[in-house]
């Protein structure tokens, strides 16, 4: 089945359907990863929007219950140049087709996913729609009546729903009564759109792990008493997060808090600071990140995010950019001494992708039993 992939400046590109026919809308944005292309499609960062693969052969290895970070693909629209229709590995279940299919995820094949990344990172990313059914003069006046993705809150779309303690193995979102035989460090994680990973993480740590809703209130997250708290990445503009900040700039000063992505971005913002949007951003796995409070060594990063802390709106925040961007000098991390506060743009869970930055979850983690021994 044909299909089209139309943008908001008029550009059309024409190629062969994948997954499911219909139509798809949402920001269209590229990630140079070479593999990992399940956990990118289930990432709830990328709700709303439609991501294009650089890599021009994408499904070798298939798809497996196993490589989700959420339970569900959480991308809008799917962009490859080539499909894989035979996978070859043992870990396969279904070929990357089925999968999109079986999830009602639309995608499009055969595109010159090259001239797709040149044309975002000239103009900047821009809204797009992909569409079986349509002509692109039909499918081009939908998209200009559709809201951009600076205008929707999509954290509501991928939070869950109400409070639940993580073990392996459990269904996303699912109540678990068994708790912990021994005193453990309970760490509290406000979920903007958390990934697998993450939690994985922690419970490795020896951390019972307590997931909140995003409109979790100051008062509930200091009811549970934690020994900790993490902010999750997750989708969208952090300045349309009012609800997030407010909550906290209550909380800052009054335990430990570890930010990543959207929850660095939150921290900066509820610290004083401003975001600012990226022009095309940073999605992929081998972005270059220099420590510049502790020794200035290099990190190569997982990254998937289209917004940045203003360096210049620190001034007088008391926070201090502890890691720099290497390619255009944005800022990819903060601490705040004195406020117990560790904040990095990255993703240090970084599944998959490079583990340079694992070590992130030991320090935090760490520094984090010691305050408590004390």
């Amino acid at each position: 089945m044909k299909a089209i992939l139309a943008l908001e400046d008029g550009t059309v590109f024409e190629g062969e359907s994948i997954g499911a026919a219909g139509r798809a809308v949402g920001e269209v944005v590229f990630n140079t990863g070479m593999t990992g292309y399940q956990e990118m499609l289930t990432d709830p960062s990328y709700r709303g929007q439609i991501l294009t693969l650089t890599f021009p052969l994408i499904g070798n290895y298939g798809a497996n219950a196993g490589d989700m970070q959420s339970h569900r693909p959480q991308v809008e629209g799917f962009v490859v140049r080539e499909l894989c229709e035979a996978p070859s590995n043992w870990r396969s279940e279904e070929t990357l087709h089925q999968f999109l299919a079986k999830h009602r995820v639309a995608g499009i094949a055969g595109v010159d996913t090259r001239a797709l990344t040149r044309r975002l990172r000239e103009h900047g990313v821009m809204m797009g729609t992909i569409s079986t059914a349509e002509t692109p003069a039909e499918a081009l006046d939908r998209l200009r009546q559709t809201p951009g993705y600076g205008e929707l809150d999509f954290v509501h779309e991928v939070t869950t729903a109400s409070p639940y303690q993580w073990t392996p193995g459990a269904p996303h979102g699912a109540a678990q009564a068994q708790m912990p035989l021994e005193p453990r460090l309970r760490v509290a994680v406000v979920d903007y759109g958390v990934k697998r990973s993450i939690l994985r993480f922690l419970h490795d740590l020896d951390c019972e792990v307590l997931v909140l809703p995003a409109t979790a209130t100051a008062g509930t997250i200091l009811g549970l008493a934690p020994d900790a708290l993490v902010l999750s990445p997750g989708p969208g503009d952090p300045a349309r997060l009012d609800y997030a900040v407010d909550v906290l700039r209550a909380v800052i000063g009054r335990l430990p808090i570890l930010g990543i992505c959207l929850g660095h971005q939150l921290l900066g913002i509820a610290l004083g600071g401003r975001t600012y949007k990226l022009k095309f951003g940073h999605r992929g796995g081998n972005h270059p990140v220099k420590e510049v409070t502790n020794g200035g060594r290099t990190y190569i990063t997982v990254q998937n995010h289209g917004y940045a802390i203003a360096d210049d709106s620190l001034a007088g925040t008391g926070a201090v950019v502890s890691h720099v961007n290497l390619n255009d000098g944005t800022v990819e991390g903060l601490v705040h001494p004195e406020l117990g506060i560790t904040s990095v743009q990255y993703h240090p869970e970084a599944s998959a992708g490079p583990q340079d930055s694992r070590h992130l979850f030991d320090d935090f983690i760490g520094s984090v039993r010691a305050h408590k021994q004390r």
